[in-house]
């Protein structure tokens, strides 16, 4: 339970508007420098898309590398906006409130991003379109509307439409107090984008409803996304370790745990880089903590099952993939890397609540998170392409070339440009979340403790 803490609501405009009206001293060198990142990064993008996609380490067998594995990484940490601000307002959960905006921009940032992906490992992106809607009408050419390729764009595209309306809806309170308190042009677009947004009844009624609502709607969007993604390798019958029937719950508990820890890691900057204490606090941190122990250990299990079902086929080929994926180098060492960052350290960090309280600590942790889930979507993709097979009549061990790896930083840079230019914008913690917080937050006496409480109705 949240300790009772007395904010008065000048308090909390001043301090979660700050960075809002007034621009942080770091605020222009980072945006300068991620800036910077990201020019370098289009530069490289647009060459590769010129020169063509022999600048990359893809070749025979290994059609699909580090963008595919990236693009994979970016969709898992989309879900940290559904899964902390749907389920946990449908669940009424207290501690949600300082995290469910920025969990919502992540999630809009990470789609953005991650739709770019597909795009660049076209090698040919202005043909994206031919491929995929029937413009050429006089062939008779239609796409398959069954194949995951096609239901990806159509999952991807209504996921984050959905995710904008939901960011944009719970936004209109606080638009209306940055209309009230800026003038000239930011006045005029503040007014534009609350639609006449007053505060009375009727609208708090229709903006409490509409979250409902588009809580419960997106919740099959949140699962269906990432379990279509996870069909673009499972219908591929051919390729060893993809043909699975566990992949879609695996791909959307592994994205609940990638994205609910960047989540964690998104609150520590916020904490320190705006001075926000009194807003995030440890115990926001334990809870996500608590939640990441269960997610965690529900994907350990996916990830056991995954390997067991390889082996309960009794199938040459799957059987020789595990064996490559644990025991040969340089796979063995990924897989290592992988069990350690992902489960073994973090887990047993979270259960101890000294350590959940530790913002330094739950910050270290979840990155550590994040590096494992990003290992897991490289060792499920490559090295089934990898392996040397009797039947590959040309072979070349995948290296990733210099262009991946600066196309990879870069879209993190753009993730982080994206949600630091929101910042300068729009509140990054809910203003209305935190005034109702104060209003439903109380202590009552029991016995003779107080003890804090959440007090819904009034008799």
């Amino acid at each position: 339970m949240q300790q009772k803490r007395n904010l008065s609501q000048e308090y909390t405009n001043r301090v979660l508007l700050n960075g809002t009206l007034q621009t942080p001293k770091w605020w222009a060198p980072t945006v300068a420098g991620l800036g910077f990142v990201v020019l370098i990064g289009v530069i490289i993008i647009a060459t590769m898309i010129n020169r063509g996609l022999g600048l990359t380490g893809l070749s025979r067998p290994v059609y699909w590398g580090l963008f595919i594995t990236t693009f994979v990484f970016w969709v898992g940490i989309s879900h940290a906006g559904i899964m902390i601000s749907a389920i946990l307002r449908l669940t009424q959960a207290e501690w949600r409130r300082p995290v469910t905006r920025a969990a919502e921009l992540l999630t809009v940032c990470s789609l953005f991003t991650a739709l770019v992906f597909p795009l660049i490992h076209a090698g040919r992106p202005w043909r994206i379109a031919y491929w995929i809607l029937p413009y050429d009408i006089s062939r008779g050419i239609y796409p398959n509307i069954r194949s995951p390729l096609i239901m990806d764009p159509v999952a991807i595209s209504t996921y984050l439409t959905g995710s904008t309306l939901f960011l944009y809806i719970a936004l209109l309170p606080d638009l209306g107090v940055l209309r009230d308190r800026t003038t000239g042009w930011k006045n005029a677009f503040y007014t534009l984008l609350a639609l006449g947004w007053k505060g009375n009844p009727r609208q708090w009624q229709m903006q409490t409803i509409g979250g409902i609502l588009l809580s419960a709607l997106m919740l099959p969007i949140f699962v269906s996304v990432h379990s279509i993604v996870s069909w673009d390798f499972a219908v591929a019958s051919a390729v060893e370790g993809w043909h699975s029937t566990i992949f879609a719950p695996y791909f959307v508990i592994g994205a609940v745990h990638s994205g609910v820890s960047a989540v964690v890691t998104m609150m520590a900057l916020m904490r320190w880089l705006w001075k926000w204490d009194d807003f995030i606090r440890p115990e926001h941190f334990d809870a996500l903590a608590r939640l990441l122990i269960v997610v965690a250990t529900g994907w350990l299990a996916c990830t056991f099952l995954e390997l067991i079902f390889a082996l309960y086929g009794q199938d040459a080929p799957e059987i020789a993939l595990r064996e490559m994926q644990i025991f040969q180098w340089p796979w063995n060492l990924l897989f290592i890397i992988f069990m350690v960052t992902g489960y073994i350290i973090p887990v047993p960090v979270w259960c101890v609540k000294k350590f959940r309280n530790n913002i330094a600590i739950m910050f270290w942790t979840s990155i550590l998170v994040n590096v494992g889930m990003w290992l897991e979507r490289f060792l499920i993709i490559v090295p089934g392409l990898a392996r040397r097979t009797p039947f590959v009549f040309t072979w070349e061990a995948y290296r990733p070339s210099p262009v991946e790896w600066a196309i990879m930083i870069w879209s993190f840079a753009w993730v982080s440009l994206l949600m630091l230019l929101f910042s300068r914008f729009f509140p990054l913690v809910p203003l209305f979340e935190q005034k109702e917080s104060q209003v439903f937050t109380d202590d009552i006496q029991i016995g003779r403790a107080k003890v804090p409480a959440i007090v819904r109705e009034v008799e």
